[in-house]
C-alpha cells in the first residue's frame, strides 16, 4: 500500500486508541467504585496523574511494539495480535511503574480491569475496522482506477500489488504499452485479464474511462516517448506517479511516494487526498445541519412550486462530477416542466459562450422559479447531494456530459476537484462570466486550494446571494 496512506492510518489509529485508553480507565474506575464489597476507592479527582501515566504506557507499548508503522485493517491475524502484544507489554510496564514509583495506595483491581477493557475495546475497533472499513471507503470514495504505462517487469509487479490491495478501494483497469510487440504479462501472472492500448490510444481512453490514476513503469530508453503522454494526464488532471526520477515542466506538486517496496514519483495537478477527506467530513457535517435548519424553508418552497406549475417539485439532471463520475443532481424546479423542449427553439438567445446555455431572463423560468434562481433557493436540494457525497460546498460548478464532451483539454482538470454549490467564478460574476473566465477560475481554486480558502469563499458568497447579485 501507498506509504502516504500508511501513515494516515496509523495516525487514524494511534489517535483511537488514545481515546479508547482514556475511555477503559474511566470505565475501568466506575466498575471498581461500585463493587461495594471491595474498600472503596478515593474520588478521582485525587488522582491528576493516574489517567495520563495509564494512557502513556498504553500508547508508548504500541509504538514499542510498532502496530502504527505499517496498519493493516485487512490482516485478521493482525486484528488479534496488536491488541494482544499491547496489551501484554502496556500491562506489565504499568505494574512496573506503580512498583519503581512506590504507588502502593492504587488498586490493583483497578489496573487490572483496566487493562482488560483496553484490551477488548481495541480488539472490538479493529474488529469493525476489518469488517466495515473496505465498503465504507467505497461507498464514500468509491474505487480509484489505475492505468499501468510500461512493458518490463515492474508492471506486473507493480500490478499484482494493485490486485492484492483492491479490497482498500485501488482497481487496476488496463495497461498502456510503450513498445510495438510488448510480452506482457501472462495470463497465470495476474487474476484477471485486463485490456491493454497504445500510447496513442491514452488520449481517447482519458476521455472514455474514468482513469484516477496512471503509473509509469518504463525504462529510460522509453522516457524520450513519453512527454506528450505525460502532459495528456496532466492536462487531464489524471494524478500521475513515476517508477523513474525525471522532471518534466510541469505545474504539479512533485513528491515520493512508496507502493509496498517500490519508490514512485507522484506528480499531481490536484489537492492531496488526505486534506480532501477532511474537507468531505466537515461538508457531510454542515450540509446534514443545514438540511434540519432550513427544512421549513424547504417545505415552503416545495409548496410554492407545487401550487404555482403543473409539473414536479424537483428537477433532477445528470451531472459529471469528480474524474467525470456522473450522479444525479437536485434542484427545485425553477422552469416550465417542458422547459428542456424549448432549449432548441432558444438557442439564439444564449448569452454565454463555450459549452454552457444562460439567458438572464428565460422565458422558461416561472415567476417562483425566477425568484428562487435570483436568491439561490432551487439549488437548496443540492444540500442532499453533497450529504451524498456527490458535491460540496466549494468547488468548481458540475457541468453536464454534453459540455464536458466539448471541452478543450486544459479545462477537463477542473473535473478532478469535488463540484460545489460555489467557487470563486461566484465572487467575480455568477452568470455574468465569460466561459474561458469561469474555467481559469476554477484551475484556480485547484491550484491554490485550502480549508482556509473555502471559508472564505463561502463566507464571501452569502451577501452576494442575498442580494442577488449576478444571478440569472
Amino acid at each position: 500500500m501507498f506509504a502516504r496512506h500508511n501513515r494516515l492510518m496509523g495516525i487514524a489509529f494511534l489517535g483511537t486508541d488514545i481515546l479508547l485508553a482514556l475511555t477503559s480507565f474511566l470505565l475501568a474506575f466506575e466498575i471498581r467504585s461500585h463493587l461495594a464489597e471491595i474498600r472503596p476507592l478515593y474520588p478521582i479527582s485525587n488522582y491528576p496523574i493516574l489517567p495520563p501515566l495509564t494512557v502513556t504506557i498504553w500508547i508508548g507499548a504500541g509504538l514499542v511494539a510498532g502496530i502504527y508503522r505499517e496498519v493493516r485493517e485487512d490482516d485478521l491475524r493482525r486484528v488479534f495480535l496488536d491488541p494482544l502484544k499491547v496489551a501484554l507489554l502496556a500491562t506489565v510496564l504499568l505494574f512496573a511503574a506503580v512498583f519503581a514509583l512506590k504507588l502502593e495506595f492504587l488498586s490493583r483491581l483497578l489496573l487490572a480491569i483496566y487493562a482488560s477493557l483496553d484490551f477488548l475495546l481495541m480488539l472490538a475497533f479493529r474488529l469493525l475496522a476489518w469488517r466495515y472499513a473496505a465498503p465504507l471507503r467505497r461507498s464514500v470514495a468509491g474505487y480509484r482506477n489505475f492505468l499501468l504505462v510500461g512493458d518490463g517487469p515492474e508492471v506486473t509487479e507493480i500490478a499484482r500489488v494493485l490486485e492484492a490491495n483492491e479490497s482498500r478501494g485501488m482497481r487496476l483497469y488496463g495497461f498502456v504499452r510503450v513498445l510495438d510487440h510488448p510480452a506482457g504479462p501472462s495470463p497465470t501472472e495476474l487474476a484477471r485479464t485486463y485490456p491493454a492500448v497504445s500510447l496513442a490510444q491514452l488520449p481517447d481512453l482519458l476521455r472514455r474511462q474514468v482513469i484516477d490514476e496512471v503509473i509509469f513503469a518504463v525504462g529510460k530508453e522509453d522516457l524520450e516517448k513519453l512527454d506528450e503522454t505525460f502532459l495528456v494526464c496532466e492536462e487531464e488532471g489524471v494524478k500521475t506517479r513515476v517508477l523513474l526520477s525525471f522532471f518534466p515542466q510541469t505545474i504539479s506538486k512533485v513528491y515520493l511516494e512508496r507502493l509496498g517496496a517500490k519508490p514512485l514519483l507522484t506528480f499531481s495537478a490536484t489537492p492531496d487526498d488526505e486534506l480532501l477527506l477532511v474537507k468531505r467530513g466537515l461538508d457531510f457535517i454542515l450540509a446534514l445541519a443545514a438540511l434540519v435548519v432550513f427544512s421549513p424553508l424547504l417545505l415552503v418552497l416545495a409548496i410554492l412550486v407545487k401550487l404555482t406549475s403543473p409539473g414536479p417539485v424537483l428537477f433532477s439532471q445528470t451531472r459529471c462530477g469528480l474524474g467525470g463520475r456522473r450522479f444525479t443532481l437536485y434542484k427545485f424546479r425553477s422552469m416550465r416542466a417542458d422547459a428542456d423542449l424549448l432549449r432548441e427553439e432558444l438557442a439564439a438567445l444564449n448569452e454565454v459562450d463555450g459549452p454552457v446555455f444562460k439567458i438572464r431572463n428565460d422565458p422558461r423560468c416561472t415567476p417562483v422559479g425566477r425568484f428562487m434562481r435570483k436568491f439561490s433557493f432551487d439549488e437548496l436540494p443540492q444540500l442532499v447531494n453533497i450529504v451524498k457525497g456527490d458535491m460540496s460546498f466549494v468547488g468548481p460548478r458540475p457541468p453536464l456530459p454534453q459540455e464536458v464532451e466539448k471541452y478543450e483539454r486544459w479545462q477537463r482538470r477542473r473535473l478532478r476537484m469535488q463540484p460545489g454549490l460555489t467557487c470563486l467564478w461566484a465572487l467575480e460574476g455568477r452568470s455574468r462570466l465569460s466561459f474561458r473566465r469561469w474555467m481559469e477560475l476554477d484551475l484556480e481554486y485547484i491550484d491554490h486550494w485550502s480549508m482556509a480558502l473555502d471559508w472564505v469563499i463561502l463566507l464571501k458568497t452569502i451577501p452576494i446571494v442575498l442580494v442577488g447579485r449576478g444571478a440569472s
